[in-house]
């Protein structure tokens, strides 16, 4: 049975979750309520920046024509296999330099170098070495999300509490107990906050390959888009980047609070 103050507790915290959630849904109606009647009073230029009405008319024609979700597919693909293949050669790479501090210490300054190189001027190198395909969408996504996955990762891996390590090694603990009893499970939150920004890296990535190289994907419907000066086009693609993005985050969310649990 639960104390009636913890019982108190409890429903603060459902009030509060439930505030956040409603204020950030008007918010959201909001925006597309004064954008939509900014559009139809004239006081914004349509042409530009487009409206609710007519981003949901060119969803409806990319549907009918077969295409919305193909586009959203290939997009999904290339995110979904970057951020896996990010996460864990990231989370991997961290560990071993954690594991061997001599390594930590030769590969640091490269790191740093790497995660200061303009990503963008880097894509025509990687086309020329992979290919003009979903192969060179995958490796500029990877680029991009790699080198900030093992620097944050490894730096929340280095500043666990020593004297728990101490602690634990007092008990003759191996490394590797000592990485997966402690390490490890001190992190985790660190380790969701890497993921949450390497999935923002990676939609970075994914688009900036699609600008280049790809024929499909929400990426090159932004790119078509603004060569013919379908600004439509433009913005609803973004809007549904947007929404991936948005249900993307709050599926690590999810699996964040599962894990807790």
């Amino acid at each position: 049975m639960y104390s009636l103050e913890h019982k108190k507790y409890l429903k603060k915290i459902k009030t509060t979750s439930i505030l956040v959630h409603t204020v950030q849904i008007v918010i959201i109606v909001a925006i597309i309520a004064v954008w939509q009647i900014a559009a139809d009073n004239e006081w914004i230029n349509t042409f530009i920046y487009s409206s609710p009405r007519a981003i949901l008319g060119t969803i409806g024609d990319l549907y009918q024509d077969g295409t919305l979700f193909h586009h959203i597919g290939v997009t999904f693909y290339e995110v979904i296999l970057s951020f896996i293949l990010g996460t864990i050669i990231g989370v991997v790479t961290a560990s071993i330099l954690w594991r061997f501090k001599f390594l930590s210490r030769v590969v640091d300054p490269y790191l740093t170098i790497l995660n200061s190189l303009p990503k963008v001027s880097l894509g025509p190198v990687i086309i020329i070495i992979a290919g003009a395909g979903v192969k060179s969408i995958i490796l500029m996504a990877l680029f991009i999300s790699v080198i900030v996955t093992i620097i944050n990762v490894h730096q929340a891996f280095i500043s666990t509490d020593s004297n728990k390590i101490k602690l634990l090694e007092s008990f003759k603990a191996t490394r590797s107990q000592i990485f997966f009893k402690l390490i490890w499970p001190s992190n985790f939150r660190n380790m969701v906050s890497t993921f949450k920004v390497n999935l923002g890296l990676v939609f970075i990535g994914v688009i900036m390959g699609e600008f280049l190289v790809s024929k499909a994907g929400v990426g090159y419907l932004i790119m078509y888009g603004s060569q013919v000066f379908n600004l439509n086009l433009v913005m609803t693609g973004i809007i549904i980047l947007a929404i991936m993005a948005s249900l993307m985050y709050y599926l690590i969310v999810f699996f964040e609070h599962k894990y807790q649990k």
